[in-house]
């Protein structure tokens, strides 16, 4: 066995440093046992199974395949954005796809093509991980941002009606709000950007560090990847309140969501 492969045994042995978590659950009554272990046990299946089916796509490295999979993970992402936003399923799946698979498709294609310079763009041992940290970046910014304009709205009715009374232009009258979601939306990012190195050494430069890559290889992966996943969550934010407004208002510009 590789000396840094993670053993079964080892990973189990993480299960005795949470004992104490769950006796100060316990001491003090908070209710989170159940949940932390469901969690966690939920974890271990989802990726074990995603860990088997990724090896078989790894495996087959067909670029219909791992096109139809990163569509397949953007489907899932709307899906969850659209529960967690409270809207209607039917109504909202296909602007939110939408907002998913432009900016994602875009930059994940400019990033193989012109940063890891691939020869097969739609290799899966880069088109998926590299994908799936777009994407994951890009729901948890749609989901501020979406939730943060349309309760702004609804939070400043009556200021929203008196701005599109003077104006007579919804864009002008909902100019503040979405400044202020897309602000909201990207804002963790560039936090997080600001202090990388710093305060953490992120995933993507750790995993190739354990890997065995040098860390300034290293290191210009994670800054490629970070200013990638910084576009694409913008501009899937902008494209989520486009295009989920043309459902969320009525004819007369009333919010409807």
């Amino acid at each position: 066995m590789n000396a840094n492969e993670v053993s079964y045994f080892s990973m189990l042995s993480l299960v005795f440093l949470i004992v104490p978590v769950v006796i100060i659950n316990r001491k003090l009554s908070i209710n989170i046992n159940k949940k932390m272990f469901y969690s966690i046990g939920r974890m271990v299946i989802q990726l074990s199974l995603v860990g088997i089916f990724l090896q078989y796509i790894f495996n087959i490295n067909n670029p219909i395949v791992n096109f139809s999979y990163l569509v397949f993970m953007i489907v899932v992402a709307s899906f969850s954005t659209a529960k967690s936003c409270d809207f209607q399923i039917k109504k909202f799946l296909a602007p939110l796809i939408l907002a998913f698979i432009i900016p994602n498709a875009i930059i994940l294609l400019f990033f193989n093509t012109f940063v890891t310079r691939l020869d097969n763009l739609f290799n899966a041992q880069y088109m998926i991980p590299i994908g799936g940290m777009l994407l994951g970046n890009s729901l948890s910014g749609n989901i501020i941002c979406i939730n943060n304009f349309y309760k702004a709205i609804k939070q400043n009715k009556n200021k929203y009606f008196y701005s599109l009374s003077l104006s007579g232009n919804k864009i002008e009258a909902l100019t503040p709000y979405f400044k202020n979601a897309i602000l909201a939306s990207v804002s963790p990012t560039i936090a997080s950007i600001e202090t990388i190195g710093l305060v953490a050494l992120p995933g993507m430069m750790t995993g190739q560090i354990l890997g065995g890559a040098i860390p300034l290889t290293a290191i210009k992966y994670q800054i490629a990847i970070m200013i990638a996943i910084l576009i694409t969550r913008y501009f899937s934010a902008i494209l989520s309140i486009l295009f989920t407004g043309f459902k969320a208002f009525d004819e007369y510009d009333t919010l409807i969501v």
